[in-house]
């Protein structure tokens, strides 16, 4: 695994004298089309230069999305929760309480124009985050996300621990990341996750660690600014 430490294509912080990136936090459940709301009008004012970037981290409560590549036949029960068509890349995923969402607003003008090494920036953010509760993070070429190896379940296991899902207009990302800390990992069977069905689904509590949302927040604030800039906390 090469560390971003070492490799610059790993590395997205914006140019010198870019402002600081905002870090907002959420408490209470947010729905999914107000989130997209919230994203699509942040998104639109960085583009023209009259609000700073954002990473906006919240829950949603429980619910599906379809991203640009799903497949209809992945959703299993499409009852059983609300469903949303959206524009981010990727297939279908749930999300829901006990999953901490990072929606990152990025104007990768201030940054690279690399979409292909952003997502491996916001992989990498991910992986140090797990690091930091001693949890070895993978990637895969052929899968995106993060993933842990489940020996305990057989010799080749292995489950995903956070996904990846991003949209890029005029530059400026939106969507993000997900990674579950103690969601109901049997809500995921109502799809299949990100179209994979060879592998499991897998979070931090199932792990046996004993993190909560809050705890993983620090984790993830402290690794955003060495791979993406400064931070300043929002006061809104």
């Amino acid at each position: 695994m090469v560390n971003a430490r070492t490799d610059p294509g790993r590395i997205m912080v914006a140019r010198a004298g870019a402002p600081p990136v905002e870090w907002a936090v959420t408490d209470a459940p947010v729905s999914y089309p107000d989130a997209i709301a919230a994203m699509e009008a942040r998104v639109a004012e960085i583009a023209e230069g009259t609000a700073p970037e954002r990473v906006w981290l919240l829950e949603h409560p429980p619910l599906y999305t379809a991203g640009t590549s799903a497949i209809d036949t992945d959703l299993l029960t499409p009852e059983r929760f609300p469903v949303y068509r959206t524009g981010r890349g990727g297939q279908f995923t749930y999300h829901g309480p006990g999953q901490r969402i990072a929606y990152v607003m990025l104007d990768l003008k201030r940054r690279r124009q690399d979409v292909r090494a952003y997502i491996e920036a916001l992989e990498e953010w991910i992986i140090r985050t797990l690091w930091r509760f001693h949890i070895r993070g993978e990637r895969r070429d052929d899968r995106v996300g993060v993933w842990v190896r489940r020996p305990d379940k057989g010799p080749d296991a292995e489950d995903k621990i956070a996904a990846i899902g991003v949209r890029v207009r005029r530059w400026t990302t939106f969507h993000g990341i997900a990674i579950n800390v103690d969601p109901v990992l049997e809500h995921f069977s109502g799809i299949v996750p990100c179209g994979v069905t060879d592998h499991g689904v897998t979070s931090l509590v199932d792990l046996g660690l004993p993190v909560t949302l809050s705890d993983l927040d620090i984790a993830l604030k402290a690794e955003f600014a060495p791979l993406f800039g400064p931070l300043e906390t929002a006061t809104d």
